[in-house]
């Protein structure tokens, strides 16, 4: 049996893979080869949606389908498709009209399976846009007909996204749907249940890997729940206080090879599942 056999490594993107310059180290490279050679399983759960995660499919070639939407799909890279996604209901147009109405300077964003559109633009969407690569197509989000995944509202100013995440929590709707902080700029809907670490179940019941048997490595609030989940949680250096005390430990920073020396510390039995 190999060193690794029966794991399941499932990282963030960024702020944790990615170093601040959003390129993946030599030495997280190496460490992930060793660790999928040693019979692992490796991948990455982010907030992204498939369209923009091809690059670091390419770059860190996961051995394994990967987690999206901050929980709300899992994508097999190797045929094209989902083998696992949720939706929002209906009715959650009534929360994007109110941030519409309400704080019109709130950017907006639909999720679908095929597309992003850009409902409202704004700074923080055209950061957006220059960070994912992904095309500009405008569409006011009354006319998105397709079933939405996830949505995202963003800004610049954290004064605009504090009064984004009070006005969502006290509508009416807020009990049918999930609210994740998944960036400084960015606040999200997505459908109730979703999370990280409810995906990480999932996916270790797809893979036939024990939950016990996972390991997690994050740094954001949206990695909080995969981090509690897994059977073994680290948070990088560089990570939310809130978020390094849901970990089991804290490890070095996303620009020192946070993943290799996860994958160190496992392989010499400093840690341990």
């Amino acid at each position: 049996m190999k060193k690794f056999e029966g794991l399941l490594f499932c990282t963030d993107l960024d702020g944790t893979l990615y170093t601040s310059n959003k390129t993946v180290s030599k030495e997280n490279l190496d460490a992930i080869e060793y660790f999928k050679s040693e019979g692992g399983l490796f991948t990455f759960i982010t907030g992204r949606v498939p369209a923009t995660s091809q690059y670091i499919c390419d770059t860190i070639r996961p051995n394994a389908p990967f987690g999206c939407l901050n929980g709300g799909g899992i994508y097999d890279p190797e045929n094209g498709q989902y083998l696992w996604r949720a939706f929002l209901p209906r009715e959650a147009i009534e929360l994007v009209r109110a941030v519409d109405q309400r704080l019109p300077a709130i950017g907006i964003q639909y999720n679908t399976e095929k597309q992003v559109y850009f409902n409202k633009d704004n700074p923080a969407m055209a950061h957006f846009r220059a960070v994912t690569g992904l095309p500009y197509v405008a569409c006011p989000y009354e006319a998105v007909e397709e079933p939405v995944l996830k949505i995202v509202f963003a800004h610049d100013d954290e004064r605009q996204i504090t009064a984004l995440m009070q006005l969502l929590n006290a509508h009416p709707l807020a009990s049918q749907v999930e609210f994740i902080h998944a960036e400084r700029r960015l606040y999200e809907i997505l459908p109730k249940g979703a999370s990280k670490g409810a995906l990480l179940c999932k996916m270790a019941d797809l893979f036939g890997i024990r939950p016990n048997k996972t390991i997690a490595v994050g740094d954001y609030y949206n990695d909080v729940s995969m981090l509690k989940t897994a059977g073994l949680g680290f948070a990088v250096a560089n990570a939310a206080a809130d978020v390094k005390a849901a970990a089991d430990h804290v490890t070095v920073s996303n620009n020192e090879h946070a993943v290799a020396a996860v994958i160190d510390g496992l392989d010499r039995g400093i840690y341990r599942l």
